[in-house]
């Protein structure tokens, strides 16, 4: 055998344990870093063609492994912009220069430009709903945008749906056609009237009034008028004609709507959209007049108080009068094999051709596992193992040490034979 070659493996040995000791170093260091994932030194043997008189030392070679597919802990936290993972996927972030990366680090706060940020300084990216659902390019990083809380502030939305569930009175008299609302005349007869509060594209409050009155057996008229062309006693005649009017037919049988009947009435409010308000369950009963559940989307223009994010990836805004606004949908992204991916700085990851190609849909669908907010996934990192790890390195270290000082020993004698 070579002394040159055993000194040569031996060296090998100590620079295989010293890259072991350096994952436990960064796993002990990273025990507190939100979503660190666990690194691993695995070891190879590398053998030497030798004749058939004679051994020739190999050396070792050491691999490094991640364990980022191995779910970590979930600490749960007082912050609506903590976000955690469980099950597959990775958060979408950006640094300043525009580069995408995956990351599971999920302790976002907004920055002073009123951007989602973790830790390390990245940004978090989704889908904007201002022109309803995205559309996801599953292999592209296509229509994402870092979230900025800040541009949704004094954001005003007209109404264009809403719903409105009444019961109509079965025993309430029929109206001559000339004393329906329809025919806004001062003497007009109806069984039941309810007033919405909408929203045009300003932001400010549109009063609408909604009439039904019936017309003939299981046969009703709804009828709406804006409520700022009601006359001084705050009713009849107004000053322009009703804004949408449709007849509702009933199964005498069900009470229920007919099913040739309409079930939404489309209302142009002034200076906004077009309210369409669902019908569909109004009722015609034995009992009085009334209305649940009466609700129609819009908000005035009130600056954000809160965000809300739910575990399918929704983002809501929280305005000061309490309104609710979707504005964006965060999605996950996911390879074929996570613990191929490569480490970048700021707990991120890119991928590689070991890794597979980069999926993206929501959280919840497609394999994806579901958003926590308000909680943190904990590093994977085990300390009485990484201890255990680091004292056997450090006696194979001294092992291989060992195996070196002995070489270097016999390689004096040999020097020394002259003397």
């Amino acid at each position: 055998m070579s002394l040159y070659g055993m000194m040569r493996t031996g060296a090998s040995g100590m620079a295989a344990q010293a890259s072991r000791l350096g994952t436990v170093a960064d796993n002990i260091a990273n025990m507190s870093t939100a979503g660190y994932k666990r690194a691993s030194t695995e070891f190879s043997t590398m053998v030497l063609d030798a004749g058939a008189g004679s051994y020739v030392s190999g050396s070792v070679e050491s691999h490094t492994r991640y364990a980022i597919s191995s779910q970590g802990p979930l600490s749960y936290t007082t912050s609506a912009t903590d976000l955690a993972i469980r099950g597959n996927g990775f958060f979408l972030v950006s640094e300043p220069g525009g580069q995408i990366y995956m990351t599971r680090a999920g302790s976002f706060m907004i920055d002073g430009e009123g951007r989602l940020v973790n830790a390390a300084g990245y940004q978090l990216l989704g889908y904007p709903l201002a022109n309803g659902e995205p559309n996801v390019v599953a292999n592209g990083y296509a229509g994402l945008e870092v979230i900025n809380i800040s541009d949704l502030a004094m954001q005003a939305n007209p109404s264009t749906a809403g719903r409105f569930y009444a019961n109509l009175p079965w025993e309430a008299d029929i109206v001559p056609t000339a004393d329906l609302p329809s025919a806004n005349g001062p003497n007009a007869q109806f069984a039941g009237k309810t007033s919405l509060v909408t929203y045009n594209n300003v932001g400010a409050e549109v009063l609408i009034d909604i009439y039904s009155a019936k017309t003939a057996d299981n046969t009703w008229e709804v009828t709406v008028f804006d409520r700022s062309a009601a006359a001084a006693n705050g009713g009849f005649p107004y000053s322009s004609g009703p804004l949408a009017t449709i007849t509702l037919t009933f199964d005498p049988a069900t009470g229920e709507l007919a099913p040739a009947s309409p079930t939404s009435i489309d209302i142009p409010i002034f200076n906004g959209a077009t309210l369409t308000l669902d019908l569909s369950k109004t009722s015609e009963l034995a009992a009085e007049y009334s209305v649940a559940e009466p609700v129609v989307n819009g908000n005035a223009p009130n600056s954000v108080e809160d965000i809300e994010i739910a575990d399918d990836g929704y983002l809501y805004a929280v305005y000061a009068n309490g309104a609710r606004v979707a504005t964006h949908r965060i999605p996950l992204a996911n390879v074929a094999s996570p613990d191929n991916l490569r480490p970048h700085t700021g707990n991120t990851y890119l991928a590689t051709a070991e890794s597979g190609d980069v999926r993206i849909g929501f959280p919840g669908s497609g394999g994806l596992g579901t958003m926590v907010s308000g909680a943190l996934e904990q590093s994977n990192v085990d300390l009485a193992s990484e201890l255990t790890t680091m004292i056997e390195s450090q006696r194979n270290y001294t092992a291989n040490s060992k195996v070196f000082q002995t070489g270097a020993d016999l390689m004096d004698v040999l020097v020394n034979l002259k003397r």
